[in-house]
């Protein structure tokens, strides 16, 4: 990474070590079942020259994913903090991506051997411009292709060619382009594909049965907003009795810390109140739907909720860390059920804060959502420039990122 982000933002105080000098985005690895298989964690220095220590990094990435826990790719856009990365033993769980132009170069050579043998995944990034050295092409084992570079896309294969490394395919943004990808053999595609572009009211073909639980959650939200009894909210509930196990299964997450476990929706309504359920009713309305193809979009709403709750974990105001996880979980509700915010929001109940964000791209919960827009794009210059719009500082940022991803594992 050539370009100078410093001169966006204030430089970080050394007490506030690697996560005040780098800016962190993060993505998904999705496999064939639609599933997240592991999580890319990008890692861009705010000064091209910065000495930053490899110790903090895998100290802050072993935090949310142990040794013993789900899977990691690191993707650092620094080569001297690539270098020390190969140089020591990563846990097995952390996964190393390789630029082509190092994987190329003879002076890498015993090195990404070396980690290969203590058993690192490593996986090339990029086309390379010139042969990889045959001792080092073993080493690898998923190659990471961009769909802009793909050159298989436009051009006929011969029969019987097939890559000699199974790819991962990059820049996934839609629906279409992920299916078109696992038809061609990628296997997994890198990105969240929540760009379809919303063209229809209604559901997305193939998911008409999420419509009866749709309806049931939305009467639920309207209910809780009014603070109906809990004899109203049950009886709306036994419409649909999966969806009550649904907010229980929720509601007991770990990661919420409830000292006792929620046994009944009654219960859940005594313990938590109304407001506080309107977050687990969100939760459910945006999963409701049975396209498979929706599950990466719906991990995608939950981080989003998890990460905008996580922003403003310091301001001590409860109920607005609540609409910001509400707003976060339904900022993807459109590409769901394939209507425009304006329509859907005519329907389901939300503050004038969210419907401002959601349909009019506007007020003050705008510049959050700017904020995880460029998280998800792995954009470092709009990262900083939106940290600077809510007068943030990038370690608080990145703090906040890592904690919202600890507690999305828990949903996975």
């Amino acid at each position: 990474m050539h370009n100078d982000l410093s001169r966006l933002g204030t430089p970080a105080p050394a007490a506030e070590g690697i996560l005040g000098q780098v800016a962190l985005g993060y993505s998904p690895f999705i496999d064939r079942q639609r599933a997240v298989a592991a999580t890319r964690l990008t890692v861009v220095p705010l000064k091209p020259d910065a000495v930053l220590d490899i110790g903090q990094l895998l100290a802050e990435v072993g935090h949310v994913w142990p040794a013993d826990g789900a899977l990691v790719s690191l993707n650092i856009a620094s080569e001297s903090l690539l270098h020390e990365l190969l140089l020591v033993r990563p846990p097995a769980n952390l996964m190393i991506e390789v630029p082509a132009f190092m994987a190329a170069d003879p002076a890498n050579t015993d090195a990404l051997i070396a980690v290969h043998a203590g058993g690192t995944t490593l996986m090339l990034k990029g086309r390379p411009l010139k042969e990889l050295p045959r001792e080092v092409l073993p080493c690898f084992k998923y190659s990471i292709i961009d769909l802009a570079d793909d050159r298989r896309i436009h051009q006929p294969v011969p029969a019987g060619v097939t890559r000699s490394i199974p790819h991962v395919q990059l820049g996934v943004r839609t629906v279409v382009d992920m299916e078109a990808c696992f038809v061609r053999g990628a296997h997994a595609v890198l990105g969240w594909p929540i760009d379809d572009a919303v063209v229809a009211s209604g559901l997305r073909s193939g998911s008409t049965r999420a419509q009866p639980a749709m309806e049931v959650l939305v009467e639920l939200i309207r209910q809780l907003e009014s603070e109906a009894s809990p004899d109203q909210l049950e009886a709306t509930l036994k419409r649909d009795p999966t969806l009550a196990f649904k907010l229980l299964r929720y509601i007991n997450v770990p990661a919420f810390g409830l000292r006792v476990e929620v046994s009944s929706f009654r219960h859940a309504i005594m313990l938590l109140g109304h407001q506080k359920l309107k977050r687990w009713s969100a939760l459910l309305l945006v999963t409701a739907t049975n396209d498979v193809n929706m599950r990466p979009v719906m991990f995608a709403a939950v981080r989003r909720g998890l990460l905008m709750e996580e922003l403003v974990r310091g301001s001590g105001d409860e109920s607005f860390r609540d609409e910001m996880f509400i707003c976060g979980v339904f900022s993807l509700l459109d590409r769901v059920f394939q209507q425009p915010f304006a329509q859907l929001l005519e329907a389901i109940p939300v503050s004038p804060r969210i419907y401002q964000a959601l349909a009019e791209n506007s007020g003050p919960l705008q510049p959050y959502v700017d904020l995880v827009h460029a998280i998800e794009a792995e954009m470092p210059f709009d990262f900083i420039e939106a940290a600077e719009a809510l007068v943030m500082s990038v370690a608080e940022i990145n703090r906040a990122q890592l904690r919202a991803l600890t507690l999305a594992g828990e949903f996975d």
